[in-house]
């Protein structure tokens, strides 16, 4: 036990992938109870005196080296680096003092308190870790690849993309993939909090970590294990670690400098009043018990144990941070920036109208617009294409040029039509072309041009997305004053659902680079108070996303932008998720200052009554090890 018992408050909690659930460390609390009932029987025979000197001595000092050896070593080492101030230093300090003016007793007191405290701590942190430790125990271990001989289990880091695989009923879903055949229902709360299972069919995609639970899937994989979307959640959890919180940063500087402020103070204390008023025995123990009581452990401990929790309990909800800074930045919300497309409103567009003009009909400009968008994956040229019912000549393209923010221009081969210009006005514009009257339509118009002539118009839908009025106004109600929406749509179909969401400002007809000019205006605002998140699905919206002060991903598990560029991830497309994670972060916020306060509070309380004589060690260590309980118990919540 002694060579594990340096004091492990100075860093926060760890942890890696390959990490166990951790036993409950009954071997070290069966040691630490006989070291008590020990401590208690000398104790006993002290206060009766049937104890001489040397037999104090003789029963506390074993003990003492016993409990305290690791501690005694740590600061030996770190004092040989130069590195001696810190809580291993101040317990050594104090009892090593008390030692010195004769208080055995509670010499060996003070450390095996602080250290049965530090054990019940580090059980603490233990706990801490389920959360996230239960992410790590959704990757799968083998996958049934389907080979020429059958089905063979293999390590899914061995699959191709290309291969298929057979997931059965009750085992969990080792690669994302695109389901070939079988119908089944997955439960995907392991990756987004969400309890209500997903029914998939062929044609559909699901994701690493699911469970499949009633019907066998064969599956075509369509990513390596490496870039699933399970590899990505246990990589964003780990570098969620790495960063600290402005309130965690300050406890780790304030340990630093504080150490040895306390130190001095305590030679003060112990030095200077004697001199007028004698009696070196009394102020040195009151020295100590400054020593005792002013160890920043509970601090250093509880406040990345705080961040820490929070980060497991948001991963557990579908809610991925990638650092404890964004955690605080989400407490100070002042302007919160959405995207339109795929955040408040669906991203399912439907061709809902079409208008050719002559001498073209509607089902050529159907199917050369299906052909010229074909190579796309935005929402909106998808359902051009899905609009098209007939056979797709892809064979005739030749050539695709994809204009930013304005469409695609397409070059057909063997074809009545040669070139193809679909897209917003800003793309006719350039083509010389004259703009639409103004519509009143809600949908997108988007406008097709067949080799340089007006060839009609596809009128694009979107949906509000159902649960988008609810959040806005529980965002309403969590201190959030100003909701804007940013869309490269027409200035009428962004009014049109900023005035159905209540939303503050409107912004249409932008440009990628648009929407970042905004966001910079914003940030650079004078006096601005408050942080700036901008929420967007993490494809085009990336320079938004890296700009803003916290930038939010929709549903970007599929996607490598969200992943890359924004702070935190929703694994679900629920806005619900947002307004959860500031709630989760202004709830740990509360808790983190909530420990600040009581531990300054009831050492600054103990200090004053050490100083002036009323409270000894043994209120100062239980006083310090009460607060390191409480806060650790206050920072799990």
């Amino acid at each position: 036990m002694s060579s594990a018992s340096s004091c492990r408050c100075e860093s926060s909690p760890s942890l890696t992938s390959g990490d166990s659930s951790p036993e409950f460390p009954w071997a070290e609390f069966r040691l630490l109870g006989l070291v008590i009932a020990w401590f208690g029987v000398g104790l006993v025979l002290s206060l009766r005196e049937m104890l001489p000197l040397w037999g104090e001595w003789v029963w506390f000092i074993p003990a003492y080296l016993w409990v305290g050896w690791g501690v005694l070593t740590t600061a030996g080492r770190r004092l040989l680096k130069g590195q001696a101030l810190d809580e291993n230093f101040l317990m050594t300090l104090a009892t090593l003092g008390a030692i010195a003016i004769g208080e055995l007793p509670e010499a060996l007191a003070v450390m095996l308190f602080y250290r049965l405290g530090e054990a019940i701590q580090d059980v603490a942190v233990d706990r801490s870790r389920d959360s996230i430790r239960s992410l790590l125990e959704i990757r799968p271990d083998i996958a049934n690849l389907k080979t020429a001989d059958g089905i063979e289990p293999v390590p899914p880091e061995s699959v191709a993309v290309g291969a298929e695989i057979l997931i059965k009923p009750g085992e969990r879903v080792p690669l994302d993939g695109e389901v070939l055949s079988g119908e089944s229902y997955l439960d995907t709360s392991a990756l987004t909090g969400e309890s209500v299972p997903r029914s998939v069919k062929p044609g559909e995609g699901l994701l690493a970590g699911s469970i499949n639970q009633t019907g066998a899937l064969t599956v075509r994989v369509t990513r390596p294990f490496e870039e699933s979307s399970l590899v990505r959640i246990l990589e964003l959890v780990e570098q969620a670690r790495q960063q600290k919180a402005p309130t965690e940063t300050f406890i780790s500087r304030f340990a630093r400098r504080y150490t040895p402020i306390v130190v001095a103070l305590a030679v003060a204390i112990a030095l200077i009043p004697p001199i007028f008023v004698g009696d070196f025995s009394d102020w040195g123990y009151r020295a100590l018990v400054l020593l005792v009581i002013s160890c920043p452990c509970s601090l250093v401990v509880s406040i990345p144990l705080s961040y820490f929790a929070a980060i497991g309990g948001a991963a557990k909800r579908g809610i991925l941070l990638k650092g404890s800074v964004f955690l605080d930045r989400l407490t100070q919300v002042s302007t919160l920036v959405f995207d339109k497309t795929g955040t408040l409103t669906e991203g399912s567009f439907e061709v809902t109208q079409v208008q050719a003009n002559p001498p073209w009909d509607e089902e050529t400009l159907r199917r050369y617009s299906a052909i010229a968008e074909s190579q796309s994956t935005h929402p909106i040229a998808q359902s051009i294409v899905r609009a098209w019912t007939g056979p797709l000549d892809c064979h005739l393209l030749q050539g695709v040029e994809e204009v930013p923010g304005k469409g695609v221009r397409a070059t057909l081969t063997d074809s009545s039509v040669c070139d193809i210009a679909i897209g917003n006005e800003r793309l006719f514009k350039d083509l010389g072309l004259d703009p639409l009257p103004e519509s009143l339509s809600l949908g997108t118009q988007v406008r097709v041009a067949f080799d340089g002539q007006d060839a009609g118009t596809l009128e694009v839908a979107d949906r509000l997305r159902e649960d988008a009025p609810q959040a806005i106004q529980a965002l309403r109600s969590q201190g959030i004053g100003h909701l804007v929406m940013l869309t490269g749509d027409s200035q009428a179909v962004g009014q049109a659902v900023g005035d159905r969401l209540a939303l503050d400002e409107v912004y249409s007809e932008l440009l990628p680079e648009d929407k970042a000019s905004l966001l910079e205006r914003w940030l650079g605002a004078p006096g601005r108070r408050g942080t700036v998140v901008f929420v967007g699905d993490g494809i085009n919206d990336a320079p938004a996303l890296a700009l803003a002060d916290v930038g939010v991903a929709m549903g970007g598990l599929g996607s490598d932008a969200a992943i890359e560029t924004a702070d935190v991830v929703l694994m679900d497309d629920s806005l619900a998720k947002l307004v959860e994670a500031i709630a989760l972060s202004q709830r740990s916020r509360r808790i983190v200052w909530q420990n600040i306060s009581l531990a300054f509070t009831v050492k600054a309380l103990v200090i004053v009554l050490g100083t002036f004589g009323i409270a000894g060690l043994w209120e100062a260590v239980i006083a310090d090890v009460g607060v390191a309980l409480v806060a650790v118990a206050n920072a799990t919540r």
